[in-house]
């Protein structure tokens, strides 16, 4: 019997049979992959994160600071491809320390929403915690007893209403920034407000997705589908601010994208203006509304030498 949260740890970051951990594909278009994302449109993902780096925080800046990606697949990397203007890049990948110091430029996409959500369902005016246990060698959803629920738990909501509290994707941010490090903190995800997550998801966020295929079922494949949930925007900020980075915002990935991008951008559109090309439409799945435009989102913040 476990809650959610440490099933979800097992099943994702097991050295043995956790799915982050096994040595295949996950990311992409090709069979035997499950999910797609910003890295899946090739190289100009990376060219538009270190447009926005420039312009974020200069050229001098990018040319003294380290460019750190946290969780990057086996054989991925933003900028593993490309020129960059950053004097050092580096990958973390899954199980390896996170280890920062100086000037950086810290970076992760889709690194939040994978990490282990607490699951609580209300039951007769009070809160449980949902779980997992094997009944007939079967998994199963329990719902556990709370000696005390948490503090940011609302005290009213409907008979049923499920709430996926991201509290370890919290917690993983305040182990980044309470590093000695100065720069550019760049995360995208996707997420909502705490409102949002509290008010208007009454089945909650939690998602598995297998062979591009989005499941509720979330028991079904332990160590064989991906697992995750939406990010709280509210906690992430706070996190950042307390931590004294300053200019902290939230932005779809379009606003974020045609903002801090449009130099790289109307470069793209002038270049294959009389032609549908393979980067052009690369930068549609990007930026356009209907596809990754206003799924994801960026999160970033600068904190300078002073505020360390």
């Amino acid at each position: 019997m476990l809650p959610f949260d440490a099933f979800m740890q097992l099943a994702l970051y097991d050295p043995e049979v956790g799915y982050y951990r096994q040595n295949r594909k996950r990311v992409g278009q090709k069979p035997g992959t499950d999910f797609y994302t910003a890295t899946s449109v090739g190289n100009l993902f990376g060219e538009l994160i270190t447009e926005c780096c420039l312009n974020l925080i200069g050229e001098k800046a990018c040319a003294e600071s380290t460019f750190v990606e946290i969780g990057a697949e086996p054989d991925g990397g933003i900028l593993r491809e490309i020129a960059h203007p950053f004097a050092n890049y580096r990958t973390i990948q899954v199980g390896q320390p996170i280890e920062l110091s100086g000037r950086c430029v810290v970076f992760s996409n889709e690194l939040f929403d994978a990490q282990p959500c607490r699951r609580f369902v209300r039951r007769e005016s009070a809160w449980r915690e949902l779980g997992v246990a094997c009944v007939s060698d079967e998994l199963r959803e329990i719902e556990l007893l709370l000696n005390a629920s948490p503090d940011y738990l609302p005290s009213d909501a409907p008979e049923g209403y499920v709430i996926d509290a991201p509290q370890a994707a919290t917690e993983l941010l305040q182990t980044i920034v309470a590093q000695k490090w100065q720069g550019v903190f760049l995360a995208c995800d996707y997420g909502k407000t705490w409102t949002e997550i509290s008010t208007a998801c009454p089945h909650g966020t939690m998602r598995a997705y297998k062979s591009h295929q989005q499941s509720n079922d979330l028991l079904a494949w332990p160590g064989e589908q991906d697992l995750t949930c939406h990010i709280c925007w509210d906690w992430l900020q706070t996190a950042l601010e307390a931590s004294g980075f300053e200019s902290v915002q939230v932005n779809s990935q379009e606003t974020f994208f045609v903002r801090r991008g449009a130099r790289l951008l109307e470069a793209t559109m002038k270049t294959e203006a009389t032609r549908l090309s393979p980067r052009k439409m690369a930068l549609m799945q990007l930026i356009h509304p209907a596809y990754l435009g206003q799924k994801f989102q960026v999160l970033h913040g600068i904190r300078s030498a002073k505020d360390i």
